[in-house]
């Protein structure tokens, strides 16, 4: 067999394959550049030893778990927080500021990370628009959408689990700050995580999420092939609000679409969609098809829609129906009753609706019901209304078309909130009898699993009660502690007292005893600063002791000439002895002329010895 032929065989088969796994498992590559996928193909099958593609589609039916290796192989998840650093700083300086100054201050931001992979990217944006905002605005206003095509990957960002070394580029304050660590491992702040939702999303086939105000689609459209490039950035441009922002990686460009998309950096591959720019995709509904009845009579899918409806009102149940694209076709009275829709969401996204999320995730619910074509079931989703809680038992069924492919999605909820509180106040009596040690560990695990799937209010009460236990225990001993502490505070407080009394009396006595004294008595420190000043030295000299008190008795001016007693105190300093009697002729505070006598004596009662000075007017001569 010649080469050509070969390589048109091979082609043709790869094209079959492709097509199993569109039909098989609702897996879309045919839009993927040909030369990569069929790479990515080729090293799977060498890995289980396979050579033909009809051999390896063999693999695939028999073995359900292969399915799960090949889609791993062909979604290469590379990212990390804040991945091409330049790149998000300039986004974080340059573009954030501008975004934010667009909007209101109390609208919302809506962010898409499309292909989040494991999540980081999703991250990234929230701790971004948080330090922007500020943590409390942050939770207020932003909402990020992180979608994949790969749900193990989607489960990892869900969890928003990551080991150290994933984190390594992160600044340790921001780490810090809006990770917790969790054993090995850090996970992302729950209060912020609330506002990043991950669903399943094909950007190749799935209707996009709409006003945006930021798209961040880093590296993914390169694995496409230029028609499908072309459908993903026409779903882009529809998404976006006119002047939102589109963040895409190093190895993509927008070069042949300056109509509609305004360069911010073609360095760092940000664009922003023109204003006015003509939307070129949009997602409707299918229009209504007429047929022809027996005789010719001709029914409108108008008339039949009327009746449909009519009927669906009548369920007894909240129901609403979604197409293949992901619009809302059909929505029952009971469902526009209970949460809050109009006909108005007919012809809407399903994903732009609160319904989609809150109670639970639907999204990724249709996703896994349509691709395994069976019904899935969900009971008692929580939901809550002001301050009153709802519980419903929801069904998601796959309907099939007449290609016998799932066509359209059809979602019906039960209202079994009586049921469901009763069962919960059993349970939460019958789990408050574990121990101690199995409620924590249970509870941790199953936090984790309720901050993302938005289940089981009762674990968040286990967990409570342990913490509450726990810190009980901790106060019980701080209170011990304090206890004797607080006992030995009042004995030193008891003699603290006795001293500060003894002192108070010390204190007047000394008082009384220079008050009492006619003469000028002055105490000098080491330094010969004043230290005390008497009410006669006050009189005699006309200086308050307020005035004098810690000045340099050498330089205050008064009456006395001081400088000649500087020899006299240098020497009692120095010897520590009493000095001699010295007349000094002196002026009084009256102005008048006086004959003092001064009498220096060393003093060792005031921090390493200072001395006291007596001056008496007419030289008297008296001693301390």
């Amino acid at each position: 067999m010649s080469e050509a032929p070969r390589e048109q065989e091979t082609d043709e088969e790869l094209e079959d394959l492709l097509g199993f796994l569109r039909d098989a498992r609702g897996f879309d590559f045919t839009g993927y550049k040909r030369s990569s996928l069929g790479r990515r193909i080729r090293k799977r099958m060498a890995d289980v030893g396979i050579d033909e593609y009809a051999d390896y589609r063999d693999q695939l039916e028999t073995n359900a778990d292969e399915f799960s290796a090949l889609f791993n192989t062909i979604l290469i998840n590379v990212t990390s927080i804040f991945r091409d650093a330049d790149a998000w700083t300039y986004l974080q300086r340059e573009v954030l500021p501008e975004l934010i100054a667009g909007l209101d201050p109390a609208e919302e931001i809506r962010v898409w990370s499309a292909g989040c992979s494991s999540g980081e990217e999703a991250y990234s944006l929230a701790i971004m628009f948080a330090e922007a905002l500020g943590l409390a605005e942050a939770l207020t206003r932003v909402k990020i959408y992180g979608t994949d095509v790969d749900e193990e990957a989607l489960r990892d960002a869900r969890a928003g689990l990551y080991p150290a070394r994933s984190l390594e580029s992160l600044a340790p304050e921001l780490r810090d700050k809006y990770f917790e660590q969790n054993g090995s491992q850090y996970s992302f702040r729950s209060d912020l995580r609330r506002r990043v939702i991950f669903g399943r999303h094909d950007i190749t086939r799935d209707a996009p999420i709409s006003r945006l105000d930021l798209l961040v689609c880093r590296n993914a459209l390169m694995y496409f092939n230029v028609e499908a490039q072309t459908q993903i950035v026409d779903r882009f441009h529809f998404a976006l609000r006119e002047t939102g922002f589109l963040f895409l990686g190093k190895a993509e460009m927008l070069l042949n679409d300056a109509d509609r998309f305004d360069v911010v950096s073609m360095r760092q591959r940000i664009f922003r969609r023109r204003r006015g720019s003509a939307v070129t995709a949009q997602y409707q509904p299918p229009a209504p098809k007429m047929r022809t009845g027996f005789g010719g009579e001709m029914l409108t899918m108008a008339r039949n829609r009327q009746l449909r409806d009519l009927i669906l009102d009548a369920a007894p149940g909240a129901a609403l129906a979604v197409d293949a694209e992901g619009v809302v076709v059909l929505i029952n009275n009971h469902a526009r009753v209970q949460f809050g829709l109009t006909t108005n969401d007919i012809g809407r996204p399903f994903q732009d609706l609160e319904i989609s999320y809150r109670p639970v995730e639907l999204r990724s619910l249709i996703d896994q019901a349509t691709h395994e074509r069976r019904t899935l079931r969900v009971n008692g989703a929580e939901r809550r209304v002001g301050e009153d809680l709802q519980y419903f038992d929801i069904l998601v069924q796959p309907l099939v078309g007449g290609g016998g492919l799932p066509s359209v999605t059809h979602i019906s909820f039960t209202d079994v909130t009586v049921t469901t509180q009763l069962k919960s106040e059993v349970k939460r009596v019958r789990e408050d009898l574990e121990t101690a040690y199995e409620e924590l560990q249970s509870t941790n695990e199953e936090l984790e699993t309720t901050n993302e799937e938005l289940q089981s209010s009762i674990e968040e009460l286990e967990t409570t009660n342990e913490e509450l236990q726990s810190t009980n225990e901790e106060l019980e001993t701080t209170n011990e502690e304090l206890q004797s502490g607080n006992e030995e505070l009042e004995t030193m407080n008891e003699e603290m007292r006795i001293r500060s009394e003894e002192l108070d009396e010390t204190r007047a006595f000394l008082e009384g005893v220079l008050t009492s004294i006619a003469a000028a008595v002055v105490v000098l420190d080491k330094d010969l600063n004043v230290k005390s000043w008497n009410r006669g030295a006050a009189e005699l000299w006309g200086l308050r002791q307020d005035e004098v008190l810690d000045e340099p008795f050498f330089r205050l001016d008064f009456g006395l000439p001081t400088q000649q007693l500087f020899a006299v105190v240098e020497e009692c300093v120095k010897t520590r002895k009493r000095g001699n009697p010295v007349e000094i002729d002196a002026v009084n505070r009256l102005g008048r002329g006086i004959g003092c006598t001064v009498q220096c004596s060393p003093f060792d009662g005031h921090r390493g010895g200072g001395v006291v000075l007596l001056m008496e007017e007419g030289g008297s001569g008296d001693t301390v």
